[in-house]
């Protein structure tokens, strides 16, 4: 009894306890993911402020990350959040795509819902703080261009691409890189947020065919109005 009126009065506050594990922890479920497949390296791909990374670091994870950001004032306090961590290297200030050259990027009020693709009503309905406010031109490179600088021969590699609706776009730039990859961290979308988006099943038919399977999905984006679950992030390992 005074369990389930403590957790209704967390919950009245906007808190919930869970236990830590597996079982019943999302990030108690992904450490034990990266630790059964032997993870020791990560591309942070959209690091936006490095919020992922201090989330690995925070429940554990010793390996290395990279982390790639477009956004001028996002990519400062990335920065300044890594710089006291050896295992942790932000690169260049650029976007990752399919091509090499340079796009307009979208800045968002919320800075994390920032795109290279124009935003849909969907979105900024549900989070009005996510409207843009702003644009700057960003270099853009092809993961495939890049990665080769940071992966080592005992490289066991997880991409995670959180990149507001350019998902897709990242992924055919990576064909060479994703041969080396044994995990995927990927933010998908369940209805369109921004204008010419693949969706979920789009996303992962494409790493299918590149011979992963999904092991898990978190549920993320909902629209506080209903309810009903927008975006979510689905973590894949190489099948065999």
């Amino acid at each position: 009894m005074l369990r389930s009126l403590t957790k209704r009065a967390l919950r009245n506050c906007g808190f919930d306890v869970r236990r830590y594990s597996p079982a019943s922890s999302e990030a108690a479920r992904l450490m034990a993911m990266l630790r059964s497949r032997g993870i020791n390296t990560i591309l942070d791909v959209g690091a936006n402020e490095g919020q992922f990374a201090q989330m690995l670091r925070d429940e554990g994870y010793d390996g290395r990350i990279i982390s790639f950001e477009p956004l001028s004032s996002a990519w400062e306090k990335l920065k300044a959040n890594a710089k006291n961590d050896p295992l942790w290297e932000v690169a260049p200030r650029g976007a990752i795509g399919s091509v090499e050259g340079e796009i307009e990027f979208h800045i968002a009020g919320n800075s994390a819902s920032s795109s290279a693709l124009n935003m849909l009503e969907a979105c900024s309905d549900a989070a009005p703080e996510s409207a843009f406010v702003g644009a700057e031109r960003v270099p853009v490179h092809r993961l495939d261009s890049l990665a080769p600088a940071y992966l080592r021969e005992d490289s066991a590699l997880l991409i995670k691409i959180d990149t507001q609706g350019y998902e897709a776009e990242v992924l055919s730039g990576a064909q060479l890189t994703l041969k080396r990859t044994t995990g995927l961290h990927l933010e998908l979308s369940l209805v369109p947020l921004y204008q010419g988006q693949a969706l979920y099943s789009q996303i992962i038919g494409m790493v299918q065919q590149e011979g992963f399977e999904l092991w898990g999905f978190t549920p993320g984006f909902a629209d506080p109005r209903t309810g009903r679950l927008l975006q979510g992030d689905g973590i894949f390992f190489r099948a065999g």
